[in-house]
């Protein structure tokens, strides 16, 4: 177990809160499955999947709020924070629903077992959910203006680099 953690320590940091998101992915694939089975017998398919989809990305934005992105987006009151997180992940929510949704049509066996088109609509989002998460959502300071927040989606501006790091007791340059 130390030696895996050694090895985490040594990969860039970019990459290290990459695989923390998609940890948090695959945890919220679990509660979106659960959600979804739970919901079903309920409300049917279609609006469970819908509701399972909330219920996961809030439990995914607090998750990523305390671990992945715990060195960022502090400032700012939670909810407003999750519900930029809602918007900043549409991309995302339509990528990963858009997947489900056409599993259904094509697919009998989705259908039955919707934990498949769960699984193939969370990669889906994967990649447009932790940029847009990154550089909208999780960041030092907010956007300033809207023009900011436009530059800072289309690529046409960085956002502000984190330092990912922990803060540790030894000075910088010491590891």
């Amino acid at each position: 177990m130390i030696m895996s953690l050694r090895f985490i320590e040594e990969l860039p940091p970019g990459l290290v809160r990459f695989i923390r998101f998609g940890t948090v992915g695959t945890l919220g694939l679990v509660w979106d499955t659960a959600t979804l089975y739970a919901l079903r017998p309920l409300i049917g398919l279609t609006a469970a999947t819908l509701a399972a989809y909330f219920v996961a990305a809030s439990l995914n934005w607090a998750a990523n709020r305390f671990w992945t992105f715990r060195d960022a987006g502090r400032f700012e009151h939670p909810v407003l924070q999750w519900l930029r997180f809602l918007s900043a992940n549409s991309l995302g929510f339509t990528l990963n629903r858009g997947t489900i949704f056409l599993l259904y049509f094509v697919s009998p066996l989705c259908v039955r077992y919707p934990v498949i088109a769960l699984a193939a609509g969370a990669i889906a989002g994967l990649a447009a959910n932790f940029t847009l998460s990154r550089r909208l959502v999780f960041r030092e300071k907010p956007p300033e203006s809207l023009q900011e927040l436009a530059e800072i989606t289309t690529g046409l501006a960085e956002p502000e680099p984190i330092d990912p790091s922990p803060p540790s007791a030894s000075p910088p340059g010491t590891h």
